[in-house]
């Protein structure tokens, strides 16, 4: 989980000491180091590994000039850290492991950079608290920069002068600022970035863990995506190493443990002036092949639903349309009510009789016979029975007013027929007078 602590001192200067060594010589490559082996060297330590969707590298080395080590390092997937320890001897070390130890205790679940810049401040507090119960000295601090990589997603929290980059599509971008004076001297155009590399005044930094109870944290969350490749570093390889040499070593490594030996060695050649631990973390899978695979499943599965329900939902929508229709039709030459619809499905016809009545088919309206044959639909039974009222009071009132039509056709035929025998007879009692 962290760098087992290595002896070696490096002491950084407070914001407000005196800033001295101007005309300080710039580092360059120690002779015969122009390319150094770092796997079997003393004072060195790696850490490889991989998940489904993460692959990390990392490797500590105690550099060419310090006498121990002050880095530690933490790698326990998905959550990376570097913290660069300064106080000297007994100190720095002590410092950066209480560092990672806490970050690792108190690291989120997901990518939350406000909970994760909360870990790195909870590790402050325990670096001073260490200081003032004697576990180290009083004064010893570190850098702390962290990363969360939560699919596509990861979150950062930073405080000091380590760093953090991002290679993406072959380009290489730093992610964080370093709390530093000569940072601020490049902010404020006073210096270039890479004149900051060799100045004087490079090891003075703003903020730290271990000094002040109410240091807080830079924290922000980035989208990453598969290909992307996340380097965590101490400034004993931003130092030795320029940001384009970085990102040419990066691209052209293949595996993360490459890239971070790779990183170390080169930092070993420029001179090796300080500690230098490199984490290198390779995100192999975003999510979004699962997210790709989840939506396929889901597509096969709502149309294989669709092919398995729908039938059986347009079915049963139908067998309900069916079960709650009723309609009038033909019963052999009697009006009969019916339940369904009178049609058929594959020669099954949909409709049954459920009542008859005694109101005859032919008695009613060529117009309503005609309906019958084809059924006449109702709302209900209780239509159906108050329509075959209709029709029967219908007949009924037809047959009376035949009946009063007849009567009184008959009525005035035998009134004219009466009339008539009246004429009759009395034209022959006129003639017999004659």
């Amino acid at each position: 989980m962290k760098l087992k602590p290595l002896p070696l001192p490096r002491h950084r200067e407070s914001l407000y000491t005196r800033i001295a060594g101007h005309g300080a010589k710039k580092p360059v490559a120690s002779p015969g180091h122009d390319v150094i082996p770092v796997e079997n060297r003393e004072g060195t330590d790696s850490r490889r590994g991989a998940s489904g969707m993460l692959a990390w590298g990392a490797r500590t080395d105690i550099g060419l000039v310090r006498s121990h080590n002050e880095d530690s390092f933490l790698v326990q997937a998905p959550v990376f850290a570097v913290c660069d320890g300064m106080g000297g001897h007994a100190a720095g070390e002590v410092a950066s492991s209480i560092a990672v130890e806490t970050i690792a205790a108190n690291a989120p679940l997901h990518a939350d950079d406000v909970l994760l810049g909360a870990a790195v401040e909870a590790a402050n507090a325990k670096v001073i608290e260490g200081a003032k119960t004697g576990k180290g000295k009083p004064g010893m601090g570190c850098t702390a920069s962290c990363i969360l990589v939560e699919k596509n997603k990861v979150a950062i929290a930073h405080v000091g002068d380590s760093r953090i980059y991002l290679l993406h599509a072959g380009a290489l971008v730093r992610l964080t600022h370093d709390h530093s004076y000569v940072e601020e001297l490049v902010d404020a155009g006073e210096i270039t970035a890479d004149e900051a590399r060799v100045h004087p005044s490079r090891s003075i930094i703003t903020r730290a863990l271990g000094n002040d109870p109410d240091m807080y944290a830079d924290h922000f969350t980035l989208e990453v995506a598969t290909g992307d490749r996340i380097i965590i570093c101490s400034d004993g390889l931003s130092s030795m190493v320029e940001d384009s040499e970085i990102e040419d070593i990066a691209v052209s490594c293949v595996d993360p443990q490459t890239a971070a030996d790779n990183l170390v060695s080169a930092a070993l050649a420029g001179g090796g002036h300080d500690n230098v631990t490199v984490v290198v973390v390779d995100v192999l899978d975003d999510g979004s092949s699962e997210a790709r695979r989840t939506y396929r499943r889901r597509w096969l599965f709502g149309g294989l639903l669709a092919i398995v329900v729908l039938p059986a939902l347009v079915t049963g929508s139908m067998a309900l349309y069916v079960r709650n229709s009723w309609y009038l039709g033909n019963n052999n030459g009697t009006v009969g009510i019916y339940s369904g619809v009178n049609q058929s499905v594959f020669g099954v016809h949909l409709g049954h009789l459920v009542d008859t009545s005694s109101v005859q088919v032919s008695d009613l309206p060529a117009a309503i016979q005609q309906s019958l044959k084809k059924g006449v639909a109702v709302d209900s039974e209780q239509a159906a029975l108050d329509t075959v009222e209709s029709y029967r009071d219908q007949i009924d009132t037809d047959k009376t007013d035949a009946a009063i039509t007849a009567d009184k056709a008959k009525a005035k035929s035998d009134s004219d027929q009466g009339a008539s025998d009246s004429s009759q007879s009395a034209g022959a009692t006129a003639s017999g007078g004659e």
